[in-house]
């Protein structure tokens, strides 16, 4: 089943959470004021206005009045209202036996995200990874997994790849430290064809590469691996997940620690090589890595 857009309320519900908390501030209204007209807890219209749970119909009703939303304007929100509670069955809800709750979380912000930004230190992104470099990461992984187990996250790996292609295709720029290219996962033959795949897709318009050499010292080791997820095109809308050896964490909820992700990013994409250059240093390390495939 194709990784698209069309299987999640996610960015509705979000966006809907957000013109909310902005018309509550509009008419200077407090959470627990606005709970008060509503007869519920605080709690709840917090919990909507950052897209952790959906709106109801009465208490969307009740919120217009509140707010004095009518005509056209309401109209819009009614239709992010009407989106944010579509629920398609999610393609990985196949692979519920074998991948995380945040795991989860990630493949639904992944599979309507507009753009993917992704750090990584010691290797290639999902994303970008052939079948054979994906097994050998999870076969290899701290969590010790049956053979079933590898096949079937390599299966989820190679799904989301479905996201950078067709017409709703996701824009993916990965952000590399040179140790990932030069990691060898697998062996030798499985990175020459780990840095081939590499060096076709970025020649897709909606992928790009930049490697932070070694040359820049410390400072693209200085955190761990990232992803940001864009869902609007302005970004307001971003959600981090950070990765660890043993979970990936996402932050939702915390619109600064995002942003300083977001401007580590960006820092980090300055003391990198240029996108051909980047493209030139894979060609470079796959052909050293010839010798010993």
């Amino acid at each position: 089943m194709p990784a698209t857009r069309s299987g999640a309320p996610l960015t509705a519900r979000r966006r809907l959470g957000a013109e909310l908390r902005t018309l509550r501030d509009r008419h200077g209204l407090t959470a627990e004021e606005v709970a008060g007209k509503l007869g519920c807890h605080f709690s709840k219209i917090t919990r909507v206005e950052l897209g952790q749970r959906g709106c109801g119909k009465s208490d969307f009703d009740a919120l217009m009045e509140v707010y004095s939303v009518s005509g056209e304007r309401q109209a819009e929100l009614r239709d992010l209202l009407v989106r944010s509670t579509q629920r398609l069955p999610p393609w990985w809800r196949t692979y519920t036996d074998v991948i995380s709750a945040n795991y989860a979380e990630f493949l639904a912000f992944e599979a309507e995200a507009l753009t993917c930004r992704e750090h990584q230190i010691h290797f290639v992104p999902g994303l970008a990874q052939t079948a054979a470099y994906a097994r050998a990461v999870t076969a290899d992984g701290i969590a010790p997994l049956g053979p079933d187990q590898v096949d079937a996250l390599v299966e989820v790996r190679m799904q989301r790849q479905e996201r950078l292609a067709g017409d709703d295709a996701m824009r993916l720029e990965m952000l590399l430290m040179e140790s990932a290219l030069r990691l060898r996962v697998g062996g030798a033959r499985v990175m020459v064809a780990q840095l081939s795949h590499l060096a076709e897709l970025v020649e897709a318009e909606n992928v790009t590469l930049q490697v932070v050499p070694w040359s820049a010292g410390a400072r693209g080791a200085s955190t761990g691996a990232f992803t940001l997820f864009s869902t609007d095109r302005d970004r307001s809308g971003d959600v981090a997940f950070t990765e660890s050896a043993e979970a990936t964490t996402v932050l939702r909820d915390d619109p600064l620690a995002v942003r300083r992700l977001g401007r580590l990013y960006e820092n980090l994409s300055a003391v990198a090589l240029s996108v051909e250059d980047s493209v030139a240093m894979v060609h470079r390390v796959r052909k050293e890595m010839m010798r010993d495939a």
